[in-house]
């Protein structure tokens, strides 16, 4: 059969966290919109969720496959059911947690045996996937689940160790060789960059980086307009194969997937639209911290003060069950900003409120998902980096693209040392909102929306590089 008219077969082995699956997913319809004959890989904790989802995929003969494997959750100590990152609630649990993904290599073994696809798009945290793909001559290409600024950044870091330079955690210094002079201190670099002590999660890590150079490419959640020197810089100066098939978020277009996107939301879309609705354009700040992300009650108390400081409509999402208020909140608060503010507890329909006219700016920890959501929506950022390459990501939103300002976070890690105060959450938020400075942001942000959305249509960036990689792909059949 002549390649051009084969049917692509391709796998999907998304990273069993909120923040890896549910690009993943948008990649797998997106790839079963284009014709591909498309499987998810998950374990039986997670493949509800993706059901949910891959069900109101409704294309006539394009049905999307789930395969399930089991996870080795007790084998490593971790509770039984304990499936998905967002559980592992310690360190140490975290650590036996990417231990215990080292182990579900003979049942993916068992897959590609016995499926043969012709692609397996595997997560990062997968290294081990190259070898075993190659086994069966099937390509495995990688999916980061991040930009190509903050690979670029990382792979300099790397290279260059400039962070040992420095005499002291909060002195600055450049990242060597990048396109724009970016500065950090070594307390924002990652801990696994700079830890000697060889855990779990960074013998993964490193092992990550070392078999980039034999996978056959990288599938990239950005498009070339938002960061054109970062994608030439990763493609020709470190000689990567990628290529930019995003914004993932805006092939979900169905308004119902947007509400239901990860876990269900707390509140009903009905609700969250009304109160919306009521508020003037660009007049309410969005404040969320992705799924991972554990602040202290003390730092929720300054959210909440600097929140009413501002005087400003606001949505803010938090992890907490209705009756933990007495620790977390001021005295009277949700009384004095009835109206004003609306708190939604857990899981929150973010694509749905960012895209909402009446979003005029979004206090984000700068995960990947969320800053190019915020992109997407044309909405400038007050950035709180905490973990992973959120560092990365908020140069990028500040001091590349200029359409958001930093709360001032120094310190890299999962707990997180910053306390940071209600008055520098309140002059960051002003900034962001009301004035001449936030009206320059927002305008560099609307104009980045609108080129997000011409990225994906057909000849736009996103839809080019798209049908590039089914034509590589092709011709390795």
């Amino acid at each position: 059969m002549d390649p051009k008219n084969t049917q692509l077969r391709i796998f999907f082995f998304p990273f069993m966290a909120q923040g890896h699956t549910i690009p993943a997913i948008d990649m797998a319809k997106l790839f079963a919109s284009r014709g591909a004959d498309v499987a998810i890989i998950t374990t039986p904790l997670n493949a509800p969720l993706i059901a949910k989802s891959i069900n109101k995929f409704d294309r006539p003969g394009r049905k999307i496959e789930l395969l399930i494997i089991d996870f080795p959750s007790v084998a490593v100590g971790l509770p039984d059911g304990c499936e998905s990152l967002d559980l592992a609630r310690s360190p140490e649990m975290f650590q036996s947690f990417f231990r215990a993904t080292t182990l579900l290599e003979p049942q993916i073994d068992q897959i590609l045996d016995h499926h043969r696809p012709h692609c397996l798009v595997a997560d990062t945290f997968f290294p081990w996937t190259t070898d075993l793909a190659a086994k069966y001559g099937i390509p495995r290409v990688v999916f980061h689940g991040t930009c190509f600024f903050a690979l670029c950044a990382a792979a300099s870091l790397i290279a260059n160790r400039p962070y040992k330079k420095v005499s002291s955690d909060l002195e600055p210094f450049v990242i060597p060789g990048l396109p724009d002079e970016i500065k950090l201190t070594r307390s924002q670099v990652p801990g696994f960059l700079k830890e000697e002590v060889e855990t779990d999660f960074i013998k993964l890590y490193w092992a990550s980086k070392e078999v980039e150079s034999r996978c056959y490419g990288f599938l990239i959640n950005s498009f070339y307009e938002l960061e054109p020197a970062y994608a030439d810089y990763y493609r020709n100066v470190l000689g990567r194969r990628a290529w930019h098939i995003g914004p993932l978020s805006l092939y979900s277009n169905v308004e119902e997937d947007n509400v239901q996107r990860g876990s269900s939301s707390s509140i009903s879309e009905d609700q969250c639209l009304k109160w919306l609705d009521s508020k003037n354009p660009d007049s309410v700040l969005y404040v969320s911290f992705g799924s991972l992300a554990s602040l202290t009650n003390s730092q929720l108390l300054e959210i909440a003060k600097g929140l009413e400081g501002t005087g400003q409509n606001f949505i803010w999402v938090v992890k907490k069950a209705k009756g933990d208020q007495e620790e977390w909140l001021p005295e009277g608060f949700e009384k004095r900003v009835e109206g004003k503010g609306l708190i939604i507890r857990g899981w929150a329909p973010q694509v749905l409120i960012l895209d909402h006219r009446s979003i005029g700016g979004f206090v984000t920890h700068c995960g990947w998902n969320s800053a190019l959501e915020g992109v997407t929506a044309g909405v400038p950022m007050v950035t709180w980096p905490n973990s992973a390459e959120q560092f990365y990501n908020e140069k990028l939103i500040t001091d590349v693209l200029q359409i958001g300002v930093g709360v001032g976070a120094l310190y890299w890690g999962r707990a997180g040392k910053d306390e940071i105060k209600s008055e520098a959450i309140e002059k960051a938020v002003n900034r962001v909102m009301v004035g001449e400075e936030a009206e320059e942001m927002r305008s560099r942000a609307k104009a980045l929306g609108i080129q997000a959305r011409k990225a994906i249509v057909e000849g736009g960036s996103s839809s080019s590089d798209l049908n590039a990689f089914f034509k590589d792909l092709r011709s390795q059949i």
